[in-house]
């Protein structure tokens, strides 16, 4: 089993330090864990600064890679918080540091903060929605520099009421952005820890993610404490396997590895 969403004390919003996650993973039987600590530059709540020493963090994996080899395997990677006008500051980053993987994620959406309910003032839930996602779009657009697009539909985890809308059409676009270029998506399981029906995406964009071609999928538990690594991951592969989904995958040095979900439910 792997978990490739985890964050640490690296992160602004986390206080777990990396050994305890390290040990917990290995305690619960994980074969392999990506560390994907958050940078979102100029991250609009102006309580939160999403940015950390790059290397103190890859001297601190390297530091457990040592330790723990034997034990488990530990990849280097991270999620950055793309908007438009941040893009070429995550062109330089990808130029300038090195990692096995990326996640690329929207937490900001028209300059404002998700989790606070700026984002989602003086708008109908319709059009907050298509608005996320038509940003999203041109992100992909315009950005290359990632392997998976993280939690895909956030949105719906900030606003009470539900859109009845499923905007297949812009996440189709999305897709056919995506696909062609090698880039996959995640199945996030927070969405269960957070009141959801499930993981994010919900299984309609995961069908529909099968149905436009794409087969690069990773599962994150999206943990911010070692209690929560790899939380619901049964359930999630069985829906992945349900779906037709075949492999699983994880990274090295930035290329995918596929793992058959078979073989992870032994």
């Amino acid at each position: 089993m792997f978990d490739y969403h985890i964050h640490s004390d690296f992160s602004a919003d986390c206080d777990t330090e990396m050994e305890k996650t390290v040990e917990k993973a290995i305690e619960i039987g994980l074969e392999e864990i990506c560390f994907t600590d958050h940078i979102d530059y100029d991250y609009p709540d102006k309580d939160w600064i999403f940015e950390f020493d790059l290397k103190e963090y890859d001297k601190k994996i390297k530091e457990l890679q040592e330790t723990y080899r034997s034990k488990i395997r530990i990849k280097k990677g991270v999620e950055i918080g793309v908007e438009p006008r941040l893009l070429d500051r995550y062109e330089k980053l990808m130029q300038e540091e090195t990692f096995d993987f990326v996640i690329c994620s929207m937490h900001s959406t028209e300059e404002k903060d998700l989790h606070s309910g700026d984002f989602f003032k003086d708008k109908t839930v319709d059009k907050a929605y298509e608005i996320y996602y038509e940003e999203l779009l041109e992100c992909v657009k315009r950005f290359k520099g990632f392997h998976i697009l993280g939690h895909l539909d956030l949105v719906k985890r900030y606003t009470n009421e539900k859109s009845k809308h499923h905007f297949h059409e812009v996440i189709r676009e999305i897709f056919a952005e995506i696909i062609p270029a090698g880039k996959g998506i995640e199945l996030n399981t927070s969405g269960y820890r957070y009141g959801l029906e499930g993981g994010m995406p919900s299984p309609d964009i995961l069908s529909l993610y099968k149905e436009c071609g794409g087969e690069i999928i990773t599962l994150g538990s999206d943990s911010h404490l070692e209690t929560t690594l790899a939380y619901k991951f049964k359930e999630s592969l069985e829906l992945l396997e349900s779906i037709g989904f075949q492999y699983i995958a994880t990274f090295k040095n930035g290329q995918p590895i596929f793992n058959p979900i078979t073989e992870i439910k032994r």
